[in-house]
């Protein structure tokens, strides 16, 4: 996946083989639960391990929608950092905003209990 910048944020240009892109309302829905969420993988400057990678599937897969954090001092490096975990993932990058990512990948079998997205189904922003 390409990405480029786009008014100071990272903008997805193009589509892997197994994602949809998401709509602008999708993408706000998620936006909104996302806000609420506390990072599940957080990235440090060691870079990408086996373990990041395991972690980042085991997360996607339980809770469809997830938000990471990208310990890195320099935004380059964290755009590219971001670059191949979207790639090695599959996931489509729903925002980024300093350190933070919110990443989604739909799980058709999601048990309803873990995923992000249908406990917050219903959930448009207010409390």
């Amino acid at each position: 996946m390409a990405f480029s910048a786009y008014h100071g944020r990272l903008r997805a240009t193009g589509k892997t083989q197994d994602t949809m892109s998401l709509s602008q309302a999708q993408k706000k829905a998620f936006r909104s639960i996302g806000h609420h969420l506390n990072p599940v993988v957080t990235v440090s400057e060691n870079g990408i391990s086996e373990g990041v990678l395991a972690e980042l599937e085991r997360a996607l897969s339980d809770h469809e929608l997830i938000k990471i954090k990208l310990a890195l001092p320099e935004r380059d490096d964290r755009a590219a950092m971001l670059g191949e975990l979207v790639t090695a993932s599959g996931a489509e990058l729903v925002q980024t905003i300093g350190k933070m990512a919110l990443l989604y990948r739909k799980n058709p079998q999601a048990n309803p209990k873990l995923s992000n997205v249908k406990r917050f189904e219903g959930h448009h922003g207010r409390h």
